[in-house]
């Protein structure tokens, strides 16, 4: 493999990795935020036990996010030195106040929010959970608008090789930010919603601490259930301001190299050296409707419209906008019958829909990688869109050195990952009954006359 492409896996194989997290963790912490509330509003125990339980969970994808996200910058600097140098007047204000905004708000309540409990007031507590969810939203909005510029840029002005500053309004709230930060926001809040319905529904299928279960289900599957709906118009407003701006983005989703094709492709293996598919599966007419043809004489635009030299790699394309999009609908169906076994009071009552609905846990996480894969595969050849190529961006190391890093990198993130999945794995089992207040406090008491003994 080359410099270049040894180079861009390293970086993929990083954000993929560490974009697993804030795919949880975001949601997670405005999820703790509405658990804390009602405990302090209601005072039941069983909204601070579902509070103390979820805490544990967020906090350790948060510490991993956080050490996965360093390496992206180092990666940034040290493979991307070109990039780094002619984008440094703007993407690097944005990447510090990322970082002044995760040290000064997530960092600095952070500490409360994990040990304040049963120590701080119940207002403070509630603070602090809430600033650690702004803090989370700050960081993901920060990163949004770095990249959102790199695919649409604007407000900038160029100056000795350099992108320098002209307008920063202009330069934050560029013309994709605008629909792709709402996106993101969502994509998370929906991610994070299953994987809690996923959890809670193994207590129901376990028959363990119903209360619980039952209300972590609830309120995943309500939420769920408001913000699909809006999803679906936020990321139809995505793909035609973004996929208007970038047409070999959307031609490589389509699928198809020269034909004209009114159908949708559902399955293809594409073969980029001869352009062509080696394989493909088509459904008429489809695609006609989806640009608002019902009369099926619409067809989709081929990859050969833009010049070979400017065509992005269509595999990852297509495939990562078929994995949103299918995960997409995988959910829609899922909270569809939800919404149909509630009604009709079948939903605490119906085991195969629990067993069911264990395995849509990753359903939102699946989602958003897809969606990350189709963004940035789909600005390729550049990394600077229609301004700066990938190629020319790269740093000039020893591809020997690239590789050993890779190999060092992956290694080390799929042992993390697995960990964190071990993790999750025991505390689930172990389950939320040692986080019940009572016996929080029992086991308090019982310390302490310990320590006096």
């Amino acid at each position: 493999m080359s410099l270049l492409d040894l180079s861009r896996w390293q970086f993929a194989i990083t954000i993929m990795f560490h974009m697993t997290f804030p795919s949880i963790t975001v949601g997670l912490s405005i999820f703790l935020c509405v658990l804390y509330g009602l405990h302090w509003k209601t005072g039941k125990p069983v909204y601070l036990q579902m509070f103390r339980f979820w805490r544990r969970i967020f906090a350790v994808g948060f510490a991993i996010g956080v050490v996965a996200g360093i390496v992206i910058t180092f990666e940034m600097g040290l493979n991307w030195g070109v990039y780094a140098a002619q984008t440094g007047p703007i993407i690097a204000p944005i990447i510090g106040m990322e970082v002044v905004t995760a040290f000064s708000v997530e960092a600095g309540f952070i500490g409360v929010l994990l040990y304040g409990d049963g120590r701080v007031r119940q207002g403070t507590m509630f603070a602090a959970t809430v600033m650690v969810s702004i803090g989370t939203i700050l960081s993901s909005t920060w990163i949004i608008a770095a990249n959102s510029w790199m695919q649409t840029p604007a407000g900038y002005a160029m100056r000795g090789g350099q992108f320098a500053p002209a307008n920063w309004v202009d330069v934050i709230f560029n013309p994709s930010f605008v629909w792709r930060w709402p996106h993101m926001v969502l994509g998370v809040l929906i991610s994070a919603s299953f994987f809690v319905a996923g959890i809670g529904a193994y207590y129901l299928v376990k028959r363990r601490e119903l209360a619980f279960a039952r209300r972590s289900v609830s309120i995943a599957l309500g939420v769920a259930a408001i913000l699909l709906p809006l999803q679906v118009f936020m990321g139809d407003q995505v793909a035609e301001h973004l996929f208007g701006s970038q047409l070999s983005k959307a031609e490589a989703a389509e699928g198809n190299w020269s034909k004209p094709n009114t159908g949708w492709v559902v399955f293809a293996i594409p073969d980029q050296q001869a352009k062509r598919n080696i394989a493909e599966l088509s459904i008429p007419c489809v695609g006609s409707a989806f640009y608002g043809d019902l009369s099926c004489k619409t067809a989709n635009p081929p990859l050969d419209l833009t010049p070979t030299a400017d065509q992005p790699p269509m595999a990852p394309v297509f495939w990562g906008f078929r994995a949103m999009f299918f995960a997409a609908l995988w959910m829609f169906g899922t909270v569809f019958y939800a919404t149909i076994l509630r009604f009709r009071r079948k939903l605490w009552t119906s085991r195969r829909f629990h067993r069911y609905l264990l395995w849509t846990t990753p359903a939102g996480i699946i989602a958003i990688l897809g969606g990350w894969v189709l963004a940035e595969s789909g600005r390729q050849p550049w990394v600077v869109f229609g301004l700066l190529r990938t190629s020319a961006a790269v740093s000039q190391l020893a591809p020997g050195e690239i590789l050993f890093s890779v190999l060092g990198f992956s290694l080390l993130y799929l042992s993390m990952f697995v960990a964190y999945i071990a993790y999750i794995v025991r505390a689930v089992r172990i389950g939320p009954e040692r986080d019940r207040p009572l016996a929080a406090e029992r086991d308090r008491v019982l310390l302490a006359e310990t320590a006096v003994s």
